[in-house]
């Protein structure tokens, strides 16, 4: 048998099951011969006020009703061609048209003080009270320069002050910086608004805005929410606003102070610019 298959070009194992089938086998997957009018009626008493639902959920649903009534399940590609037959099946939602400004380049930068980043992040306390968070970040050396908290929403005034606060911190209390620095962000109401946009100039930073539906060009931003929430908010003590309030605080000192960045050689944020900045 080896060498006939050989010859032919057919598998072994798909010719000796052909050979082992009765005489009356059909192949009934070529002969679909159930009656899809029951299914029909069933699938559109479930999606009825489920106008969001696709194939998947309403499968689903039939499932679980199936079950409860002790019948027999059906598959999910039968609930797919059914619903596709009868036009049941969502609307397919329009591609975005590609934005010009895509994100082509890098975030960090060699220096300090030649970019910063700023977004926010939010959390809930235990109690349910929400807690939403706006930073500034170097691109360089990765400190948490600024930050500010509130219970409601993100405002141009938080934006300010963080704003304020990092070039306080890193001009030794001034007003202004010492050259132009450019200011990543999102293009969120509070990083865009007209008052914003000039009270950043007139303190020596340069705003830009991240092409639209591309969350990579503030990558940076992106990736130091994901180390605040995973390495500190999902542990800290936070029954109430206030109590997270305080831990927050803590856990930015500790981030700028001891929290080890692969990109910096494993140094913390301001252990990297103390080695940066001493004469060699």
């Amino acid at each position: 048998m080896k060498t006939v298959c050989e010859v032919l070009g057919v598998s072994r194992s798909n010719l000796a099951v052909k050979l082992k089938r009765p005489t009356e086998w059909v192949d009934r997957r070529k002969m679909p011969a159930q009656d899809d009018a029951p299914l029909v009626a069933e699938l559109r008493e479930l999606v009825a006020d489920l106008p969001t639902y696709g194939y998947r959920r309403a499968w689903a649903l039939l499932r679980r009703s199936r079950d409860a009534l002790c019948q027999p399940r059906v598959n999910a590609k039968r609930v797919y061609r059914v619903m596709r037959c009868h036009g049941l099946l969502l609307k397919r939602q329009p591609r975005y048209a590609v934005s010009a400004r895509r994100h082509d380049g890098k975030v960090a930068v060699d220096r300090s003080n030649v970019r910063w980043c700023s977004d926010g992040f939010e959390f809930r306390c235990d109690d349910g009270a929400p807690l939403r968070v706006v930073f500034a970040l170097d691109c360089c050396d990765r400190e948490a320069m600024s930050w500010a908290a509130t219970t409601g929403g993100y405002t141009g005034d938080m934006v300010r002050d963080v704003m304020l606060q990092a070039v306080e911190s890193r001009f030794a209390g001034a007003v202004a910086t010492e050259s132009e620095i450019e200011w990543l962000s999102d293009n969120g109401s509070c990083y865009i608004a007209d008052e914003t946009l000039t009270f950043s100039r007139k303190i020596g930073l340069k705003p830009v805005t991240t092409p639209v539906r591309s969350p990579q060009s503030n990558g940076m931003a992106e990736s130091f929410v994901k180390t605040m929430k995973r390495d500190y908010v999902s542990w800290m003590p936070k029954r109430d606003a206030r109590t997270a309030l305080q831990n927050l605080a803590i856990a930015f000192d500790h981030y700028n102070e001891s929290h080890p960045h692969s990109a910096l050689k494993y140094r913390s944020p301001r252990e990297f610019r103390q080695q940066t900045n001493s004469p060699t």
